[in-house]
């Protein structure tokens, strides 16, 4: 009997002068979904100013992670030129309770459709373009690098610098102002303020289109000044 008692006396002692096993840590598990949910959510926000519809065609990432217990954020860096569309890839950083636990780079690609200017028939170098030459339709940005024509009036009176076939989308870069000014040509040169104004007579060094900066020379004087073209005999020096 006595045994017995000693037994049940030092079970009811304190165990705090004794090892004790540790307990698992605390883990928290973030799903793949949620670290996705999170790169898209910036993704949209990066190409919002855009004015296009917006879909997020990728987002190169797998897997859960297991993290400390604490309050999970992310944040999501573009490289500095990136402007929304098109592929890239993308700094992750997972913190918990603001240390970086996660920090890996992540290929994305998004693609953005806003309306664009597009050739409406093979258009051929040199010709001048119309209105009935061209077309509204919507194409991926990353097509045209952002350079663009989204109103018909804006490439009307331009030439084609280089064939394009039907349905392409026509950069700025496609088209070229139709020179009315030749090389060689005689003009009249304007210089003029609010008090004065001068003419003489020039010859054109090289061809420009309405607002182009040519060099032209003074017949009288034999000098070269440089002159914006006014119209198709007129060259105005800015004083």
């Amino acid at each position: 009997m006595r045994a017995f008692l000693l037994a049940l006396a030092l079970l009811a002692l304190p165990l705090s002068g004794f090892a004790q096993p540790a307990g698992p840590a605390a883990v928290n598990v973030v799903s793949e979904a949620t670290v996705k949910a999170a790169i898209k959510d910036y993704l949209v926000q990066k190409a919002a100013p855009l004015n296009a519809d917006i879909t997020v065609k990728k987002i190169n990432y797998q897997g859960d992670l297991k993290l400390p217990a604490g309050k999970v954020t992310f944040d999501v860096v573009a490289p500095e030129r990136w402007e929304g569309y098109g592929p890239a890839s993308v700094a992750l950083m997972v913190r918990v309770d603001d240390q970086v636990k996660k920090n890996q780079t992540v290929l994305v690609e998004v693609e953005a459709l806003a309306e664009m200017v597009v050739a409406a028939r093979t258009l051929e170098r040199g010709e001048v373009l119309s209105a009935s030459d061209l077309a509204i339709v919507k194409r991926d940005l990353a097509q045209v690098q952002g350079r663009y024509f989204n109103n018909i009036d804006e490439a009307v009176g331009l030439r084609v610098k280089s064939t394009l076939r039907a349905n392409a989308p026509i950069r700025k870069d496609n088209l070229e102002k139709v020179p009315i000014v030749k090389s060689g040509q005689v003009v009249t040169i304007v210089a003029e303020n609010d008090v004065v104004r001068i003419t003489a007579t020039g010859r054109a060094k090289g061809a420009g289109a309405s607002g182009d900066l040519i060099t032209v020379q003074n017949l009288s004087s034999q000098k070269e000044i440089a002159a914006r073209v006014i119209d198709a005999t007129t060259v105005k020096v800015d004083f």
